[in-house]
């Protein structure tokens, strides 16, 4: 079986003159009807090894969508315990799939615009499916996305391209869309960014600058700042690192949080186990330091 790929549909084997008595071999998993695999079984949260399994499967005019199609491009996605399905669609009159394990849809009649992953996987335009998210997710989850699709996406994809496809395709019925774009900004680099500013503009803190350059009095770039207040000089940051995995990289940050105080600016570093609990730490932390500098909210 050394010519043949790990993971391959039968009717493409059974074309190559594979015959079925063959495509029973014991190293052979079957984790769709059709589909053999000599992979191991991939994990609940490796979305892109179950995509794989199913991709030979995609029939005509099949893409991903939904969820999956925003993780496989790239997109945050809601954070554990909520595990991306397997979305597969098609538009009328074509017809979705009705696999076990398969979230299928049957989309109205619309002009595809689909893009690839770099496999070569069909997946939904991007703002189709963070639209389509909509009744997946909670609020902030679509705020990242958003902020990825306004920040990361290349072809660009603007404010006007959520807006427009708000208004043709129409909206949750709490307005999640809507109120998920007015709260989506250009920059941030992660989601953890993005929670973290929400957060903190929900507790009454002023809305910080994204991605923000500070320069010395003499001009020279310094750093750029996740979230920034540059009226009371105090830079908020989001860092997830449980511990310093590579030292070398650990100690240029270092070199760079001396560098932001040496402009006369607050430091405030927010770790993941400031953000439990409600994130009540992490606002706590920045609204001191705001205090500090002279902020009177």
């Amino acid at each position: 079986m050394s010519d043949v790929p790990q993971i391959f549909s039968v009717r493409d084997a059974m074309a190559h003159g594979r015959s079925r008595f063959a495509l029973r071999h014991v190293g052979l998993r079957s984790p769709h009807s059709g589909i053999r695999s000599s992979a191991p079984p991939p994990g609940r949260r490796d979305l892109r090894a179950r995509a794989a399994e199913y991709a030979p499967r995609l029939r005509k005019g099949q893409f991903f969508s939904h969820e999956t199609a925003l993780a496989l491009l790239g997109a945050p996605v809601p954070r554990p315990p909520h595990v991306v399905g397997l979305h597969v669609s098609a538009h009328r009159p074509r017809r979705e799939p009705r696999v076990p394990g398969i979230h299928g849809h049957r989309l109205q009649t619309r002009e595809p615009t689909l893009w690839h992953t770099p496999e070569g996987w069909p997946v939904e335009d991007p703002v189709r499916a963070w639209r389509q998210s909509a009744s997946l997710w909670e609020i902030d989850d679509l705020v990242a996305a958003a902020d990825f699709l306004l920040t990361e996406m290349r072809p660009v994809i603007d404010a006007d391209d959520l807006r427009a496809e708000i208004e043709m395709m129409g909206d949750t019925r709490r307005h999640a869309l809507r109120r998920a774009l007015s709260l989506s900004r250009h920059g941030p680099r992660s989601a953890s960014e993005t929670h973290l500013r929400l957060l903190l503009v929900r507790n009454g803190l002023p809305e910080p600058e994204i991605s923000w350059i500070l320069r010395d009095v003499a001009g020279r770039f310094v750093a750029e700042l996740d979230l920034a207040y540059p009226l009371w000089k105090v830079a908020t940051e989001y860092d997830g690192r449980v511990h310093a995995e590579d030292l070398r990289q650990f100690a240029r940050d270092a070199d760079r949080w001396d560098a932001i105080r040496a402009c006369g600016w607050d430091h405030v570093r927010i770790l993941s186990h400031h953000m439990r609990g409600g994130g009540r730490r992490a606002v706590q932390k920045v609204r001191d330091a705001l205090r500090r500098a002279g902020w009177s909210g």
